[in-house]
């Protein structure tokens, strides 16, 4: 399994960089950097790719809506020319509270967009002259919709690559068959090895069906915060408040991706009443009613010997790369658990 990291956007962020060359000498393959409503995940990208030497580099991820498909494609050619060919297009629609709220952009088709948004990128790094079809994008926009003047034009720069990695962060199951289906990699969130077949088993088989050989077996990528220790149980409970936010609070009644997710891991009662009080202000009883199992199978954090078993289960599961947030109170102790999780999935 590759190790992975995902970077704090919340604050610190130099201070994490700067100690990045650690954490590749740790064994970190992959560093994961996000863009919610935050800095920009791209110029983070490229302070990185500037400060590292072998470190794989993947935003975790960039919004479909927030940038048009060929600034998405010369985004990634130019963060893997500037990077010596390490980075990963992480891609995934976010909501419609981001989306609609922050950016102003109607949140339709997120299927339809990544799909498009997908060709059109793999054409623009194949240097191809621009031409595209589709239901969502045209490409040179037609007359009638604009001055007539649009030229279909190719990337002036000769990328590093013709095929960059594309990872799509989903957990809906027509997303996730898009993944299987059309990207290198698959990242979902709040994964539980014990029950992906049963959630994701048929999307992952209808999108294998129509794979690309060439395009490789599928990354799957996990996310899981990381302690290791016989005391380390008690950092569960700080994943209470995240899950609280997610199942609770990221979307209105109905329309709530990770709170179906939820829902679809066989906690249907408990999701219903995370939600409830979450939309009513009461977080903290919301994060109280999060399933302690739920925070257990979807972590990394107990004795080493937990570790060991949560590891073989997450491979048999098919996962490829294991996405960690070490909790440690110092930068030694996160090195240390870096260095240990690379030798426990090894």
């Amino acid at each position: 399994m590759r190790i992975g990291m995902a970077l704090n956007y919340a604050g610190g962020f130099k201070e994490t960089v700067d100690g990045l060359a650690d954490y590749e000498k740790a064994g970190l393959d992959i560093v994961f950097v996000a863009e919610a409503y935050t800095f920009d995940a791209v110029s983070q990208m490229g302070f990185i790719a500037a400060k590292t030497e072998r470190l794989q580099i993947a935003s975790g991820i960039l919004p479909i809506y927030s940038r048009t498909p060929a600034l998405l494609a010369m985004t990634a050619a130019g963060m893997d020319y500037v990077s010596g060919g390490r980075f990963t297009l992480g891609l995934g629609a976010s909501g419609p509270q981001v989306i609609e709220g922050f950016h102003g952009v109607p949140y339709t088709a997120p299927l339809g967009r990544t799909r498009e948004i997908i060709e059109i990128c793999r054409a623009v790094w194949r240097k191809e002259r621009l031409t595209y079809e589709g239901r969502h994008y045209t490409l040179p926009l037609p007359p009638e919709r604009g001055t007539g003047l649009g030229k279909p034009l190719k990337l002036i720069n000769n990328p590093v690559r013709d095929r960059i990695p594309v990872v799509i962060a989903a957990i809906g199951p027509k997303n996730v068959e898009l993944a299987a289906e059309l990207a290198e990699g698959w990242q979902p969130l709040f994964y539980m090895p014990e029950k992906a077949k049963d959630v994701w088993g048929d999307s992952l088989a209808s999108g294998h069906a129509r794979r690309d050989p060439a395009l490789g077996g599928l990354d799957i990528i996990a996310n899981a915060p990381l302690a290791i220790g016989d005391d380390a149980g008690d950092l569960l409970e700080l994943g209470r408040d995240d899950a609280a936010l997610y199942i609770g609070g990221m979307g209105a009644k109905g329309r709530n991706f990770y709170n179906d997710l939820a829902r679809r891991y066989g906690y249907e009662k408990e999701a219903e009443t995370i939600q409830d009080l979450y939309l009513a202000g009461r977080k903290a009883e919301a994060a109280a009613h999060v399933p302690r199992e739920l925070l257990e199978s979807t972590s990394l954090i107990g004795p080493e010997g937990f570790i060991r078993d949560r590891i073989a289960a997450l491979r048999e599961s098919g996962v490829t790369t294991l996405n960690v947030t070490p909790l440690a109170a110092s930068h030694a102790d996160r090195l240390k658990l870096i260095e240990k999780i690379k030798e426990l999935a090894s």
